[in-house]
């Protein structure tokens, strides 16, 4: 009988112990706990995007009616034919029309 108990003790116990181990917050690294930094090296102070300097990402983010597959096919179009010229010259990406381009003309600059 009294085995029985001590080993209902040990084992509660054992439990606890384990329950609070495992929702015991864990440490955070000083790496995680430092301020993300964002990528504006594309956009300049202006608050404009460089066609020629953006990534496929910043064009989406910052570009309305920009997703991600006109953002990939305006850095492809720029990696084969090299950089813009002007900003009418995205009228020439395939998906870009007239529409988007007004939408996004004071946004956009060519560097």
């Amino acid at each position: 009988m009294r085995t029985g108990y001590f080993y209902s003790l040990v084992f509660a116990l054992l439990t606890s112990a384990s329950i609070a181990a495992i929702a015991a917050p864990t440490a955070v690294p000083e790496a995680a706990k430092a301020p993300l930094m964002l990528d504006v090296a594309a956009t300049a102070q202006t608050g404009k995007v460089d066609l020629n300097g953006a990534d496929a990402t910043t064009l989406q983010r910052e570009l309305a009616g920009i997703g991600e597959a006109k953002a990939k096919a305006i850095v492809a179009y720029r990696e084969s034919n090299g950089p813009f010229s002007s900003v009418d010259e995205l009228l020439e990406v395939k998906g870009i029309g007239k529409a988007i381009l007004d939408k996004n003309r004071e946004k956009l600059e060519v560097n």
